[in-house]
């Protein structure tokens, strides 16, 4: 399903399609969309201390906004169904007033927005939103590298690891620049307090002597690691929640090239030394569509994974479900034109019957791929995993591991974990005929498969919100070596978005709430929120450390399981937590080494205060020296923040 599953509050929200996009997009690359900015503005201090003020306005009930009727008059017959290619409301909601303010003036939707005036279109901007145009007025930039922190360090190449290069997540010990015995001495160095942001779902890439990092309101940063100091940014189109992945130039001549995507499917290749565009692409059509887990390098092809939100749109019941496939796209590098585009469903959907409410009922649909694709460039294939389909009859491509031929985008093999997963929010309603017949049990795959080297041969491990990990044999098309259970499972339980390994094990991550938010809550006793080792060649439990809940009465969106991705280093795993703690575990034992609770307000460099809040997503980065982390997720009921968060070793 959705990352995490949408809580019914929250789905209340979602319900209304929306966007003022065009019909039509340009099949090519577009070298016009986004733009490089290279100078910031020196810090400005804000007098608040909350810094979520700018985004928490009170506006009363949102029916009563100026701005409802205005989009009612004026979007909402083409953006409910009349314009097939528009983004729907759960993306408009994740953008800045300022991002949609801006393309109806000078942007994509300037032509439908012209007869409009000013004070009419920030109403639109800011009922959509829900946030005040004025509060992103605030210069919140960091101050401009100047002399030495300005220049990239050319000296050594693009570090290839992590997401994007590895889905093994693990560090060696020169290029973390530090060690395990270092971890408990770890100290925040500097903090930048995102603007105008409730989610920090970007990993950052260290590379260069740089900390390159997305961010809510779309713009992409360049940071001096050593000191915060801002060397460029860059605006896209919408939310970047996908790591940034960095590419070495060619040739001494050229430059390194920075690779992610944004919530409205468009993928980007910038300069990594400028921030100047390069491409960009939308790569797939559906208004649903959106770009989650990061590209993977595949040699000269970008491998751009799509899932999408029409789960959501479903809880309309007058809405079509469903059409949406997910796909993952091969594009060239250097130009982003597309090689091939692999669908997770073969066969395209069509009419298998009408709901109660006389809307048409197709399938197959579904199969979002979440996950960043593995490369096993020994075998020439990718893996990733798939999603639930979102209408009956479920097949056979849900809840899968599927490898594909690097060269010509085919199927090489699948294997299916859970059959007849079929859900969509709908089945969050009561007698909503939108709700497939299979009604979950909504278990799919989030995060990436794990190509792991043992003496006994290499295993693909694969971990799902079942609670269940599976270990593969990618040499016999994915036969099953193994199966363990290491976390209750649910909706909102296993593993969310990534796994690490190194050291001879397989680091697993289990979130497991057991209030779901999804009408169900779950016995406690049968949870196992936080880190988990297991042997990659056997699947036997090696050790665990079960996460005591710390949240307290006063924090009802706190819990102490662990969605983000883990990052390990030699005899050191790096786990995000969901009740605001990072944490550092001894690979050996899982004894905790050092533990920090980013929840705490602190000054940072851009003038603003920082505080973090839940994790999920991407999860820690290592390099050069440095660890660092975003903190918070303000959505789905999980506590937001505004943090990256860079920290070193406390020398002496």
């Amino acid at each position: 399903m959705i990352r995490s599953p949408l809580p019914p509050l929250f789905v209340l929200l979602l319900l209304s399609l929306a966007g003022c996009g065009p019909a039509t997009e340009s099949p090519k690359p577009d070298v016009e969309s986004g733009q490089a900015a290279t100078e910031a503005e020196e810090p400005t201090t804000l007098d608040s201390t909350d810094q979520f003020q700018a985004t928490s306005d009170d506006f009363g009930p949102r029916e009563e906004m100026p701005g409802a009727a205005l989009y009612a008059e004026h979007c909402a017959l083409c953006h409910e169904g009349g314009v097939s290619k528009s983004p729907h409301l759960a993306f408009l909601e994740m953008m800045t007033p300022k991002a949609v303010y801006a393309s109806m003036t000078d942007g994509i939707m300037q032509p439908q927005s012209a007869h409009l005036s000013d004070e009419q279109r920030t109403h639109i901007a800011e009922y959509i939103t829900r946030a005040r145009l004025d509060s992103e007025t605030v210069a919140a930039r960091a101050p401009a590298c100047t002399g030495e922190a300005a220049a990239f360090d050319r000296s050594s190449p693009v570090p290839k690891v992590g997401w994007g290069h590895d889905t093994r997540r693990f560090v060696d010990a020169d290029l973390a620049g530090f060690e395990a015995e270092d971890v408990p001495n770890l100290k925040l160095k500097w903090a930048f307090a995102f603007p105008n942001a409730l989610r920090t779902r970007s990993q950052p890439a260290i590379a260069m002597g740089a900390v390159f990092v997305g961010s809510q309101d779309g713009t992409v940063y360049a940071f001096d690691l050593d000191t915060g100091c801002e060397r460029w940014s860059f605006q896209a189109s919408a939310e970047v929640r996908t790591a940034v992945v960095l590419k070495d130039a060619e040739d001494d001549a050229g430059a390194p090239t920075a690779f992610f995507g944004d919530i409205l499917a468009r993928a980007y290749a910038v300069n990594a030394l400028t921030g100047e565009l390069l491409w960009s692409l939308k790569v797939d059509d559906h208004p649903s569509a959106t770009i989650t887990g990061a590209p993977a390098l595949a040699g000269e092809k970008l491998l751009v994974p799509v899932s999408s939100l029409e789960v959501v749109s479903a809880a309309d019941i007058d809405y079509e479900c469903c059409s949406f496939q997910g796909k993952v796209v091969a594009l060239a590098t250097a130009t982003g034109e597309v090689i091939w585009s692999h669908s997770a469903i073969p066969n395209p959907p069509a009419e298998v019957g009408i709901t109660s409410a006389g809307t048409r009922v197709l399938a197959p649909s579904g199969a979002p791929v979440w996950t960043s694709p593995a490369v096993d460039l020994r075998r020439n294939l990718a893996y990733f995993g798939t999603g639930e389909n979102y209408s009956s009859p479920a097949d056979g491509n849900s809840d899968a591991i599927i490898a594909i031929d690097l060269t010509t985008g085919e199927r090489a093999w699948q294997r299916q974990t859970t059959a007849s997963d079929a859900w969509n929010v709908a089945c969050m309603m009561a007698e909503n005929p939108n709700c497939p017949e299979e009604d979950g049990p909504d278990v799919d795959y989030g995060a990436s498969m794990v190509l792991v080297e043992g003496e006994q041969g290499t295993v693909l491990a694969a971990g799902q919100k079942s609670g269940m990990v599976f270990g593969l044999d990618p040499d016999r098309e994915g036969a099953l070596l193994w199966s363990t259970r290491v976390g209750r499972g649910s909706s909102q339980g296993g593993v969310h978005f990534g796994m690490a390994a190194g050291d001879g094990l397989l680091y697993v991550p289990i979130n497991d709430m057991n209030d779901t938010r999804a009408g169900e809550v779950l016995d406690p006793a049968l949870a196992r929120p936080g880190v988990h080792a297991v042997d990659p060649a056997s699947g036997e439990l090696m050790w665990r450390h079960v996460q005591e809940n710390l949240c307290g009465a006063d924090r009802p969106f706190c819990d102490p399981g662990v969605s983000a991705a883990l990052t390990a280093i030699p005899g050191v795993v790096f786990a995000g937590h969901l009740d605001g703690h990072v944490r550092a575990y001894a690979a050996t034992d899982g004894q905790v080494l050092w533990d920090f609770d980013t929840t705490a307000p602190v000054d940072a460099v851009n003038g603003l205060t920082a505080r973090g809040g839940g994790m999920s997503g991407g999860g820690p980065a290592v390099g050069d020296g440095h660890l660092v982390v975003n903190s918070g997720y303000g959505l789905y009921f999980h506590e937001p923040g505004n943090a990256l968060l860079v920290f070193a070793p406390e020398e002496g």
